[in-house]
Protein backbone atom coordinates (compact mmCIF):
# COMPACT_ATOMS: atom_id res chain seq x y z
CA UNK A 1 0.00 0.00 0.00
CA UNK A 2 1.62 2.93 -1.07
CA UNK A 3 2.14 5.41 1.97
CA UNK A 4 0.13 9.15 2.31
CA UNK A 5 2.20 11.89 1.95
CA UNK A 6 0.89 15.70 1.55
CA UNK A 7 2.80 18.58 0.87
CA UNK A 8 1.50 21.40 3.58
CA UNK A 9 2.31 24.02 6.26
CA UNK A 10 -0.42 24.48 7.50
CA UNK A 11 -4.45 23.53 8.79
CA UNK A 12 -8.05 24.97 7.91
CA UNK A 13 -11.04 24.98 9.78
CA UNK A 14 -13.74 23.02 8.07
CA UNK A 15 -16.84 22.49 10.06
CA UNK A 16 -18.48 22.29 13.33
CA UNK A 17 -21.39 20.37 15.22
CA UNK A 18 -22.66 19.43 18.62
CA UNK A 19 -25.02 17.68 19.99
CA UNK A 20 -26.65 17.44 23.65
CA UNK A 21 -29.39 15.30 25.57
CA UNK A 22 -33.20 15.90 25.31
CA UNK A 23 -33.38 15.78 29.39
CA UNK A 24 -33.29 19.25 30.61
CA UNK A 25 -32.42 19.29 34.54
CA UNK A 26 -32.82 23.09 35.67
CA UNK A 27 -32.19 24.91 38.82
CA UNK A 28 -35.42 24.12 40.04
CA UNK A 29 -35.19 20.59 40.05
CA UNK A 30 -32.10 20.05 41.15
CA UNK A 31 -33.56 22.24 44.54
CA UNK A 32 -35.74 19.18 44.58
CA UNK A 33 -32.88 17.07 45.18
CA UNK A 34 -30.43 18.91 47.28
CA UNK A 35 -31.09 21.78 49.76
CA UNK A 36 -30.46 24.48 46.85
CA UNK A 37 -32.26 27.19 45.14
CA UNK A 38 -32.28 28.71 41.28
CA UNK A 39 -31.08 32.04 43.21
CA UNK A 40 -28.16 30.45 44.76
CA UNK A 41 -26.90 28.38 42.09
CA UNK A 42 -27.11 30.85 38.98
CA UNK A 43 -25.43 33.90 41.28
CA UNK A 44 -22.64 31.54 41.71
CA UNK A 45 -21.99 29.48 38.50
CA UNK A 46 -24.45 31.63 35.84
CA UNK A 47 -25.63 27.99 35.05
CA UNK A 48 -30.06 27.57 34.99
CA UNK A 49 -30.10 24.09 33.12
CA UNK A 50 -27.83 21.35 32.00
CA UNK A 51 -28.47 18.42 29.81
CA UNK A 52 -28.48 15.03 31.01
CA UNK A 53 -28.18 11.69 29.06
CA UNK A 54 -30.85 9.28 28.85
CA UNK A 55 -30.77 5.47 29.09
CA UNK A 56 -29.93 5.28 25.57
CA UNK A 57 -27.27 8.02 25.33
CA UNK A 58 -23.27 7.52 25.71
CA UNK A 59 -20.25 9.26 24.96
CA UNK A 60 -20.06 6.49 21.70
CA UNK A 61 -23.63 8.22 20.41
CA UNK A 62 -23.26 11.71 21.59
CA UNK A 63 -19.40 12.31 19.65
CA UNK A 64 -20.76 10.41 16.29
CA UNK A 65 -23.83 13.04 16.35
CA UNK A 66 -21.51 15.58 16.60
CA UNK A 67 -18.91 14.24 14.48
CA UNK A 68 -21.42 13.26 11.30
CA UNK A 69 -22.84 17.58 12.13
CA UNK A 70 -19.20 18.33 11.53
CA UNK A 71 -18.53 16.20 8.57
CA UNK A 72 -21.95 17.48 6.71
CA UNK A 73 -21.02 21.19 7.51
CA UNK A 74 -17.47 20.33 5.51
CA UNK A 75 -19.45 18.66 3.17
CA UNK A 76 -16.39 15.75 2.92
CA UNK A 77 -17.11 12.53 2.14
CA UNK A 78 -16.61 9.35 5.44
CA UNK A 79 -14.05 7.70 3.43
CA UNK A 80 -11.27 10.89 3.00
CA UNK A 81 -11.12 11.02 6.42
CA UNK A 82 -7.68 10.34 8.25
CA UNK A 83 -7.66 10.83 11.45
CA UNK A 84 -10.26 11.01 14.71
CA UNK A 85 -9.42 11.93 18.17
CA UNK A 86 -11.95 11.75 20.72
CA UNK A 87 -11.06 13.92 23.93
CA UNK A 88 -13.30 12.57 26.38
CA UNK A 89 -12.90 11.16 30.46
CA UNK A 90 -15.77 9.26 30.36
CA UNK A 91 -16.02 7.24 27.81
CA UNK A 92 -18.40 4.70 26.69
CA UNK A 93 -15.55 1.66 26.74
CA UNK A 94 -12.67 2.04 28.94
CA UNK A 95 -10.45 0.68 26.14
CA UNK A 96 -11.09 3.58 23.43
CA UNK A 97 -15.04 5.21 22.09
CA UNK A 98 -12.85 6.78 19.00
CA UNK A 99 -13.01 3.55 16.92
CA UNK A 100 -16.85 2.83 17.33
CA UNK A 101 -17.44 6.44 16.10
CA UNK A 102 -15.08 5.56 13.37
CA UNK A 103 -16.90 2.51 12.69
CA UNK A 104 -20.69 4.29 12.67
CA UNK A 105 -19.45 6.75 10.66
CA UNK A 106 -17.94 4.08 7.74
CA UNK A 107 -14.67 6.10 8.72
CA UNK A 108 -12.64 3.35 7.28
CA UNK A 109 -9.87 5.14 6.16
CA UNK A 110 -9.41 6.87 9.29
CA UNK A 111 -6.86 5.96 12.65
CA UNK A 112 -9.47 6.90 15.44
CA UNK A 113 -8.35 7.32 19.57
CA UNK A 114 -9.14 8.25 22.64
CA UNK A 115 -7.42 11.59 24.57
CA UNK A 116 -7.86 11.98 28.17
CA UNK A 117 -7.21 15.73 29.96
CA UNK A 118 -10.36 16.50 31.60
CA UNK A 119 -11.79 19.92 30.89
CA UNK A 120 -8.72 20.52 28.59
CA UNK A 121 -9.34 18.00 26.49
CA UNK A 122 -10.45 19.10 23.84
CA UNK A 123 -7.98 21.98 23.07
CA UNK A 124 -5.24 19.06 23.92
CA UNK A 125 -7.12 17.29 21.07
CA UNK A 126 -7.08 20.02 18.97
CA UNK A 127 -3.75 20.96 19.10
CA UNK A 128 -2.53 16.76 18.74
CA UNK A 129 -4.66 16.62 15.90
CA UNK A 130 -3.15 19.68 14.07
CA UNK A 131 0.42 18.52 14.55
CA UNK A 132 -0.09 15.11 12.81
CA UNK A 133 -1.91 17.51 9.35
CA UNK A 134 1.19 19.56 9.64
CA UNK A 135 3.37 16.66 10.19
CA UNK A 136 2.21 15.59 6.40
CA UNK A 137 0.83 12.44 7.68
CA UNK A 138 -2.67 13.00 7.06
CA UNK A 139 -4.94 15.64 5.00
CA UNK A 140 -8.31 15.55 7.15
CA UNK A 141 -9.05 14.89 10.74
CA UNK A 142 -12.09 15.37 12.92
CA UNK A 143 -11.77 16.37 16.45
CA UNK A 144 -14.58 15.20 19.55
CA UNK A 145 -14.98 16.85 22.94
CA UNK A 146 -17.92 14.62 24.74
CA UNK A 147 -18.55 13.50 27.71
CA UNK A 148 -21.18 12.03 30.14
CA UNK A 149 -20.18 13.70 33.36
CA UNK A 150 -23.92 12.83 34.72
CA UNK A 151 -22.58 8.89 35.22
CA UNK A 152 -20.40 10.41 38.05
CA UNK A 153 -21.94 13.01 40.13
CA UNK A 154 -23.11 12.43 43.71
CA UNK A 155 -26.40 13.73 42.91
CA UNK A 156 -26.47 14.48 46.80
CA UNK A 157 -23.57 17.08 46.69
CA UNK A 158 -24.81 20.00 45.93
CA UNK A 159 -21.50 21.67 45.79
CA UNK A 160 -20.30 19.52 42.56
CA UNK A 161 -24.18 18.44 40.91
CA UNK A 162 -25.29 21.87 40.30
CA UNK A 163 -22.08 22.26 37.86
CA UNK A 164 -22.20 19.44 35.36
CA UNK A 165 -23.78 18.05 32.03
CA UNK A 166 -23.69 16.03 29.04
CA UNK A 167 -22.51 16.77 25.49
CA UNK A 168 -20.89 16.70 22.44
CA UNK A 169 -18.89 18.68 20.09
CA UNK A 170 -16.74 18.83 16.82
CA UNK A 171 -14.52 20.22 14.41
CA UNK A 172 -13.40 19.19 11.19
CA UNK A 173 -9.92 20.19 10.45
CA UNK A 174 -7.68 20.09 7.36
CA UNK A 175 -4.13 20.35 5.97
CA UNK A 176 -3.40 22.99 3.68
CA UNK A 177 -0.70 24.45 1.44
CA UNK A 178 -1.83 28.03 1.54
CA UNK A 179 -1.79 29.91 5.14
CA UNK A 180 -1.82 28.50 8.54
CA UNK A 181 -4.63 29.26 10.44
CA UNK A 182 -4.13 27.74 13.61
CA UNK A 183 -1.77 30.56 14.53
CA UNK A 184 0.04 29.21 17.27
CA UNK A 185 -0.63 27.61 20.21
CA UNK A 186 0.58 26.79 24.87
CA UNK A 187 0.01 24.00 26.94
CA UNK A 188 0.83 23.03 30.58
CA UNK A 189 0.61 20.28 33.55
CA UNK A 190 1.11 21.23 37.12
CA UNK A 191 0.44 17.43 38.97
CA UNK A 192 1.77 18.55 42.16
CA UNK A 193 -2.29 20.30 42.12
CA UNK A 194 -3.92 17.70 40.84
CA UNK A 195 -5.60 16.68 43.80
CA UNK A 196 -8.10 20.11 43.47
CA UNK A 197 -10.17 18.32 40.74
CA UNK A 198 -10.27 14.12 40.33
CA UNK A 199 -12.63 11.32 39.44
CA UNK A 200 -10.52 8.81 41.53
CA UNK A 201 -10.98 5.28 41.27
CA UNK A 202 -12.44 3.38 44.10
CA UNK A 203 -11.78 -0.67 44.10
CA UNK A 204 -13.03 -3.22 46.17
CA UNK A 205 -11.05 -6.11 47.58
CA UNK A 206 -11.43 -9.85 45.82
CA UNK A 207 -9.28 -12.48 45.75
CA UNK A 208 -8.77 -15.09 42.84
CA UNK A 209 -7.47 -17.80 45.20
CA UNK A 210 -6.78 -18.15 48.58
CA UNK A 211 -3.08 -16.23 48.48
CA UNK A 212 -3.48 -14.03 45.73
CA UNK A 213 -6.05 -10.80 45.73
CA UNK A 214 -7.14 -8.37 43.32
CA UNK A 215 -8.94 -5.11 43.42
CA UNK A 216 -11.99 -4.76 41.26
CA UNK A 217 -12.51 -1.41 39.06
CA UNK A 218 -15.05 1.17 39.81
CA UNK A 219 -14.56 4.96 40.28
CA UNK A 220 -15.78 7.26 42.95
CA UNK A 221 -17.76 10.36 42.06
CA UNK A 222 -16.38 13.57 41.14
CA UNK A 223 -14.34 15.31 44.22
CA UNK A 224 -13.45 19.00 43.28
CA UNK A 225 -12.19 21.66 45.34
CA UNK A 226 -14.30 24.40 43.59
CA UNK A 227 -11.81 27.37 45.72
CA UNK A 228 -8.94 26.08 45.01
CA UNK A 229 -9.65 25.51 41.17
CA UNK A 230 -11.55 29.13 40.50
CA UNK A 231 -8.46 30.50 41.91
CA UNK A 232 -6.08 28.66 39.47
CA UNK A 233 -7.95 29.26 36.26
CA UNK A 234 -8.37 33.52 37.12
CA UNK A 235 -4.39 33.04 37.69
CA UNK A 236 -3.16 30.71 35.15
CA UNK A 237 -5.61 31.39 31.86
CA UNK A 238 -5.06 34.95 31.70
CA UNK A 239 -1.22 33.95 31.63
CA UNK A 240 -1.02 31.61 29.22
CA UNK A 241 -2.88 33.78 26.58
CA UNK A 242 -1.00 36.81 27.07
CA UNK A 243 2.21 34.35 26.67
CA UNK A 244 0.69 33.45 23.70
CA UNK A 245 -0.59 36.55 22.19
CA UNK A 246 3.65 37.90 22.62
CA UNK A 247 4.94 34.32 21.09
CA UNK A 248 2.22 35.37 17.74
CA UNK A 249 2.32 38.78 17.63
CA UNK A 250 -0.89 39.43 18.33
CA UNK A 251 -2.92 41.47 21.47
CA UNK A 252 -6.71 41.21 23.13
CA UNK A 253 -7.72 44.25 21.00
CA UNK A 254 -7.14 42.32 17.44
CA UNK A 255 -9.22 38.94 18.89
CA UNK A 256 -12.97 38.56 17.46
CA UNK A 257 -14.00 36.25 20.02
CA UNK A 258 -12.41 34.51 23.27
CA UNK A 259 -13.99 30.87 23.56
CA UNK A 260 -13.16 29.56 27.30
CA UNK A 261 -14.01 26.14 28.55
CA UNK A 262 -17.56 26.51 29.99
CA UNK A 263 -17.10 26.30 33.82
CA UNK A 264 -18.11 29.11 35.82
CA UNK A 265 -19.11 32.76 34.36
CA UNK A 266 -17.39 34.27 36.98
CA UNK A 267 -14.42 32.48 35.42
CA UNK A 268 -15.61 33.98 32.51
CA UNK A 269 -15.81 37.30 33.35
CA UNK A 270 -12.41 37.64 35.59
CA UNK A 271 -10.30 35.79 32.56
CA UNK A 272 -12.10 38.42 30.10
CA UNK A 273 -11.34 41.33 32.29
CA UNK A 274 -8.16 40.81 32.99
CA UNK A 275 -7.34 40.26 29.04
CA UNK A 276 -9.16 43.81 28.53
CA UNK A 277 -11.37 41.70 26.76
CA UNK A 278 -15.41 43.24 26.45
CA UNK A 279 -17.88 41.13 27.58
CA UNK A 280 -19.60 40.87 24.34
CA UNK A 281 -16.94 38.90 22.86
CA UNK A 282 -16.67 36.44 25.39
CA UNK A 283 -18.70 33.07 24.08
CA UNK A 284 -21.08 31.63 26.80
CA UNK A 285 -23.62 29.35 26.67
CA UNK A 286 -23.01 27.53 29.91
CA UNK A 287 -26.20 29.01 31.26
CA UNK A 288 -28.21 25.97 29.15
CA UNK A 289 -25.47 23.39 29.10
CA UNK A 290 -23.51 23.79 32.67
CA UNK A 291 -19.94 22.19 32.37
CA UNK A 292 -19.74 19.50 29.97
CA UNK A 293 -16.11 18.98 30.19
CA UNK A 294 -13.84 18.21 27.24
CA UNK A 295 -17.46 19.29 25.23
CA UNK A 296 -17.84 22.85 26.19
CA UNK A 297 -15.51 24.51 23.45
CA UNK A 298 -16.74 22.62 20.97
CA UNK A 299 -20.16 23.25 21.80
CA UNK A 300 -20.20 26.87 22.48
CA UNK A 301 -18.39 27.34 18.93
CA UNK A 302 -20.67 25.19 16.98
CA UNK A 303 -23.54 27.38 18.64
CA UNK A 304 -21.93 30.21 17.63
CA UNK A 305 -20.56 29.63 13.70
CA UNK A 306 -24.46 28.25 13.04
CA UNK A 307 -25.94 31.51 14.64
CA UNK A 308 -23.27 33.26 12.49
CA UNK A 309 -21.69 35.08 15.50
CA UNK A 310 -18.45 33.95 14.36
CA UNK A 311 -17.87 34.39 10.57
CA UNK A 312 -14.86 33.24 7.97
CA UNK A 313 -11.73 34.62 8.88
CA UNK A 314 -12.63 35.51 12.96
CA UNK A 315 -9.85 35.31 14.76
CA UNK A 316 -10.81 33.40 18.17
CA UNK A 317 -8.33 33.10 21.22
CA UNK A 318 -9.47 29.74 23.16
CA UNK A 319 -8.34 28.09 26.44
CA UNK A 320 -9.19 24.62 28.14
CA UNK A 321 -8.30 24.25 31.98
CA UNK A 322 -9.34 21.74 34.68
CA UNK A 323 -8.16 18.43 36.58
CA UNK A 324 -4.79 17.67 35.93
CA UNK A 325 -4.37 20.14 36.72
CA UNK A 326 -3.66 21.16 32.96
CA UNK A 327 -4.52 23.89 30.80
CA UNK A 328 -3.91 25.55 27.73
CA UNK A 329 -4.33 28.29 24.92
CA UNK A 330 -4.48 28.33 21.23
CA UNK A 331 -5.31 30.97 18.66
CA UNK A 332 -6.88 30.33 15.53
CA UNK A 333 -8.52 32.34 12.46
CA UNK A 334 -11.69 30.62 11.65
CA UNK A 335 -11.89 28.96 8.06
Amino acid sequence: MEEKKFNQIGVSFKGSGSYVPDQILTNQKISQKVDTSDEWIKSRTGISERRISSLGDNVTEMGYKAALNAIEKANWDVKSIDLIVLATSTPHDLFGSAPSIQAKLGASNAVAFDLTAACSGFLFALITASQFLKGGGFKRAIVIGADQLSSYVDWNDRRSCILFGDGAGALAIEATNEIDNFIGFDIRTDGERGSFLNLPSKNAINSITNNIDFLSGGFAPIQMNGQEVYKFAVREVPIIIEKLFKKTDYSSDKVDWLVLHQANQRILDSVGDRLKIPREKILSNLEKYGNTSAATIPLVMDEAIRNNRIKQNDIIATSGFGAGLSWGAALIKWG
